[in-house]
């Protein structure tokens, strides 16, 4: 969330940003200057009155110590104090609205973000490795999975509905191999501590990250008793709330954490897109990489959580490109974020694998997290968020790319501890 006095005294700027964002400025500030403007005027309403109101006390205890009536005085402090009160209700109430306002209003792009206003518009900034040639014309994973019967969609189907998958034998196991790499690159070689949180979280927690109340549409909740609880759309949010109120020490900073879990997300207005295969689920797995730092470490904290993404790639053998996306097509929370790219050569496309995003003291603000440094002064930290990486991407990338001829896939090198020495996953193996 975006500092009230900011957005106060910088609202053409944030109306400025809204339009770079590819947003309506009137819809997401609406009478922001208006509510403010009636909300600081109620409270010095009130301020003044509580001084009259003082003043009048006074006036009651002299009057009754030298005797004199004190009617007219009790009366008047008697209808200050309902003048305090409506004007203390109406501020509050403003202040509500103000919240609400300020709520809706997505993060300030850092100056290195390109402005643009679609994924047309992100900017390139490297490539690693090449992309796999063939002999054959390489199929898409949904081909290869059914033929080696490791992948079900229609099973899934009838389970739950569209856009879910069933893992069967070898399918299942590469998926949790990919896993358990990423988890131990991670934990083992990048300094991360692994976490295994809930997969159901409360609205506070959705708000602290900034799903709610925006992306309440995309997420899938479950009524609870009295509250709602929410199916978790990335373990960024249960991760990232882990130090929600709290103050932490400087000398523990940066802290880096780890979790592979579920994601479950609603893909509201993603009607028709991504139709075959696994690509676009309501269900998938991803191992996430939460970083909380100090302001002036946030950017190169967010260089290396980046980098450390991609080696998990590197180390599949896997061809990628990374851009930084433009300002039209970044996250809601973000300052700065980078995409990860992996190349698919059974459907000759690039397609997101990772999302790695600086959000400045943006989360910070909402969940009420900071930091106390060597000069005791509390500042906000500074969160970042990647994910290391989706695992249902990083296998559609395996298979697409370790195909042979005859339709089996090779296991790379990496993995194949994992999946206890095995080599080849071929048809009736």
């Amino acid at each position: 969330m975006l500092e009230l006095s900011f957005v106060r005294d910088n609202l053409s700027r944030v109306e400025e940003m809204l339009r770079q964002r590819g947003a309506d400025p009137a819809a997401v500030l609406k009478d922001f200057r208006e509510v403010d403007t009636q909300r600081r005027q109620a409270i010095t309403e009130a301020e003044t009155m509580k001084a009259r109101r003082n003043k009048a006390s006074e006036d009651i205890n002299k009057l009754k110590k030298s005797g004199r009536d004190a009617t007219a005085a009790i009366a008047e402090t008697k209808n200050l104090r309902e003048e305090i009160q409506a004007r203390e209700k109406t501020a509050a109430d403003l202040d509500a609205r103000l919240h609400d306002i300020l709520a809706g209003i997505p993060n300030v792009p850092h100056a290195s973000v390109p402005v643009g206003h679609s994924a047309e518009e992100n900017v390139e900034v490297r490539r690693w490795g090449a992309a796999p040639k063939f002999d054959f014309t390489p199929k898409p994973h949904w081909e290869l999975g059914e033929q080696l019967g490791v992948l079900d969609l229609e099973r899934a189907v009838k389970l739950t509905g569209a856009r879910f998958v069933v893992y069967w034998d070898l399918g299942a196991k590469l998926e949790r191999a990919l896993a358990n790499f990423m988890l131990d690159l991670h934990t083992r070689e990048h300094g991360y501590t692994e976490v295994l949180p809930p997969y159901l979280v409360n609205s506070d927690s959705m708000y602290g990250t900034g799903q709610l109340p925006k992306f309440a549409a995309d997420s899938f909740r479950v009524p609870h008793g009295e509250k709602d609880l929410w199916l978790i759309p990335t373990s960024e949010v249960p991760v990232t709330n882990l130090y929600r109120d709290e103050i932490l020490d400087a000398t523990r900073l940066p802290i880096s954490l780890t979790a592979y879990t579920p994601c479950f997300r609603s893909e509201a207005g993603s009607y028709g897109k991504d139709t075959r295969g696994i690509i676009r689920q309501h269900q998938f797995q991803k191992v996430e990489l939460v970083k909380f730092t100090r302001p002036e470490n946030s950017y190169e904290e967010h260089e290396k959580l980046t980098r450390n993404a991609e080696e998990v790639l590197q180390k599949l053998g896997l061809h990628y490109r990374v851009v930084t996306l433009c300002t039209g097509d970044m996250g809601f929370a973000a300052q700065k974020t980078y995409d990860i790219e992996v190349w698919l050569p059974g459907q000759n496309i690039y397609r997101e694998i990772s999302s790695c995003s600086a959000c400045g003291d943006f989360q910070a603000r909402r969940m009420n997290a900071r930091y106390r440094g060597k000069d005791r002064n509390v500042r906000h930290v500074h969160t970042l968020n990647g994910s290391g990486v989706a695992v249902g991407r990083a296998l559609i990338a395996v298979m697409e790319t370790y195909q042979d001829s005859d339709g089996s896939i090779a296991v790379p090198d990496v993995l194949q501890t994992y999946m206890g020495g095995l080599k080849k996953i071929a048809k009736g193996e």
